[in-house]
């Protein structure tokens, strides 16, 4: 802050300009991420992209029965399904992880490294000290 409590506009905008870069960032390091998931032990590998998608499906040849097909079928499906689930965890969990140094950057709903800027940790929010009058109000009001 200048004197005067007068936020200064150029850490504004630096600091806006950083977290922008560290998020094209990551963005760009999410396009070239590649995560499996797996189900039954291993008979159905599945792997999204960054983006979510799905981008391969193996099928072991352990998980066909020749004899009953239809049931087949089935387990196949239900593993896929079990895999795609495992699969969105880990990329949930990568996406986490690359994100969270962005949105610890935001220190809640405010920027990072700009002091008394609200959402910080530790600086005072807009609303505080007034709980206290708003709850007189309300218990004026109850008791009417």
């Amino acid at each position: 802050m200048e004197p005067g409590g007068q936020l200064d506009m150029q850490q504004i905008f630096a600091a806006a300009a950083q977290m922008q870069n560290q998020l094209m960032n990551a963005q760009q390091q999410l396009a070239e991420t590649e995560v499996e998931g797996s189900a039954g032990g291993g008979l159905v590998t599945v792997t999204l992209n960054g983006q979510g998608e799905l981008i391969d499906v193996q099928i072991s040849g352990k998980a066909i029965d020749a004899k009953d097909p239809e049931d087949s079928a089935q387990t196949i499906a239900d593993l896929i399904l079990a895999a795609c689930r495992d699969a969105y965890a880990a990329l949930g969990e990568v996406q986490a992880d690359m994100m969270s140094p962005i949105a610890g950057g935001l220190g809640g709903a405010g920027l990072s490294g700009i002091p008394g800027f609200p959402g910080l940790p530790g600086a005072p929010l807009p609303f505080e000290g007034d709980e206290d009058e708003d709850d007189e109000e309300e218990d004026e009001e109850d008791e009417r």
